[in-house]
This record gives structure tokens, C-alpha cells and sequence, in this order.
């Protein structure tokens, strides 16, 4: 299904009926399929960037808004992913598949429309973005952009709750973002059992030399987020706006709160999906790992 099949389609989504329990099964099988999947069909919020309520903002707000440093990034970082999702859609054949990728390139065209429409409503200039072109190699594409939104996602878990509670942003600017917030969780939910899946469908060797590209995907785009410590892009890369923007949401804030906070926030989240489906597991680990040997927080 194509981004345009799914915006015309948003007046006609109905209201989720009650599902039953989800029940066990194998990963690989047809079940696993359907529930992955389902993480973005069954669960799509038609929401449009279009009618989205933009709050009034104090001049002190809006100066805190347009100073943050990774609006550029963030849409061309959004751009970037739509057209990788919709390349990869466009070379699978599975019906069920096709659709749930196709659905992911949809959403992350819609993100970069709320990011435009909230930088046009409030006045903050954008540099003018330069076609997508579809990657020459859609799977590799696909896998560095999953790996990258397994990294950010939880960092931005993180920042988010972060700035909704230390009212660094008033809660009904917040709020408008949650669904887009949310929808990356789900994005990472599916790429990590896609992967899964794969692999348990190839043969030995193919499923060897799967797992070798996925390695490398991740490594690459660890070594893109090192810029966190200031030792790579300094955040801007095509695929790193959390990243280039962490500095500055995280003045006043000590790495082991982010890091708490982010493992706790990304528990919620993943908390909600079906709970025989793998969760991502990289982040949570070294998150819990980097714990050990950050200082504890001294009493007041």
C-alpha cells in the first residue's frame, strides 16, 4: 500500500474493536508475522498534521523553542526515513509485510509534516529541503535506518518525558507530540522482530550472512550516535536529531537521570505491545550496563 493509499484512507479508520489475549508462538511462523505486523496496522492512529491544535506560546516558550538546534535535522532526518521505508516496501513481496513497511513510510512522511507545520506556525525559519532519492540499496537502507531509530528512540523516550515534566515545554505543546512519540516505539517494535523473522527464514548460510549485514548496520550507526560525547558529526548527521538536540534538553540534567529515565520510559512504552513479541534490547543494555559505572546521585 502506498503513503497516498494511507492518507486517503485515514477518514475511513474505525474505532479498534476489543482483541483477544494475545497467545504464544514461534518466532518465524505465520503468527509472529501477524502480530508484528499488527504492531503497525492494527494499531495506526489517523491523526493529521493538518488540524493538529498548536497551543499559544509565551515569548519566553517560543524563544526556548526556536533556539533549540536540530529542527533542519530533525526533518530532513524524517524525509531520509520515509523514502528508505517506502524503497524497502517497494521490494517485498509478502502482501502483509509490504503493507506494515509501506504504513512505516507513511509515518514517517506524517512526522516530518508535524515538524513542518509546527515550525510554520510559529514563525521558525526551515532551510529548504532537497529531494529524496530512493536508496540503490533498499534492504541495507532499511536495517541502518531500524538500528539508528533503536538508538534515538530511546534517547528520545528519555527527553521527552524529561521536558513534559520539568515544564520545559508547556504540556499541551507536549501533548500534540505524544502519538508521534509513540509511533516510533512501534517502529522499532516491528524492525526488531522483522529482523527475527528473517532470519528465521533463510536458510543457514543466508541467515549467517543476514546476521553479518545487521552487524554492521548496527555498528554504523553506533559510531553515528559516538557524536553524543562530541566525538563524531557533533549531531549532524542525515538520521541524528536526537543526538544534535540532547545537549541542550539535557542542561541541568545528569547523564544517569537521562539514563534512568530513558530505561524507565522505554519499559512503558514497550510495555503496551503484545508481550510475545521480541523488544528491542541493545539500548535497554547498555543503558543498564552504562549504570554500573555512573556516580549515584548525592542526597540533598
Amino acid at each position: 500500500m502506498s503513503n497516498l493509499a494511507y492518507a486517503t484512507a485515514q477518514d475511513s479508520v474505525a474505532s479498534p474493536t476489543p482483541a483477544l489475549p494475545p497467545q504464544p508462538f514461534r518466532i518465524g511462523s505465520d503468527e509472529h508475522k501477524r502480530a508484528m505486523c499488527g504492531v503497525l496496522i492494527d494499531i495506526f492512529d489517523p491523526y493529521k498534521p493538518s488540524i493538529l491544535a498548536w497551543p499559544t506560546l509565551s515569548d519566553e516558550t517560543k524563544s526556548r523553542l526556536m533556539g533549540l538546534p536540530f529542527w533542519d535535522v530533525a526533518v530532513v532526518t524524517e524525509g531520509h526515513a520515509s523514502s528508505r521505508m517506502q524503497a524497502m516496501a517497494d521490494t517485498v513481496t509478502d502482501p502483509l509485510i509490504k503493507d506494515a513497511i509501506s504504513l512505516n513510510a507513511f509515518e514517517e512522511g506524517r512526522h516530518k509534516l508535524v515538524l513542518r507545520n509546527m515550525l510554520n506556525f510559529y514563525g521558525i525559519p526551515l532551510q529548504p529541503e532537497k529531494p529524496y532519492s530512493a536508496p540503490g540499496n533498499a534492504e541495507w537502507k532499511f536495517i541502518c535506518t531500524g538500528y539508528g531509530e533503536c538508538f534515538d528512540s530511546f534517547f528520545a523516550f528519555g527527553l521527552f518525558k524529561m521536558a513534559k515534566d520539568s515544564g520545559y515545554f508547556p504540556p499541551e505543546l507536549v501533548d500534540v507530540f505524544e502519538p508521534v512519540v509513540q509511533e516510533e516505539a512501534r517502529h522499532i517494535m516491528f524492525f526488531v522482530n522483522w529482523v527475527a523473522y528473517n532470519i528465521a527464514n533463510r536458510s543457514v548460510l543466508s541467515a549467517l550472512w543476514f546476521r553479518a549485514k545487521c552487524l554492521a548496520a548496527l555498528g554504523m550507526a553506533a559510531l553515528e550516535r559516538v557524536s553524543m560525547a562530541g566525538m563524531a558529526d557533533e549531531g549532524k548527521g542525515d538520521d541524528n536529531f536526537v543526538v544534535s538536540g540532547g545537549a541542550t534538553l539535557t542542561v541541568d540534567l545528569t547523564p544517569r537521570k537521562l539514563v534512568e529515565i530513558a530505561l524507565a520510559e522505554d519499559a512503558r512504552r514497550m510495555a503496551r505491545f503484545n508481550p510475545y513479541l521480541l523488544r528491542p534490547q541493545i539500548m535497554p543494555w547498555l543503558g543498564r550496563l552504562a549504570l554500573k559505572f555512573m556516580p549515584r546521585e548525592k542526597a540533598s
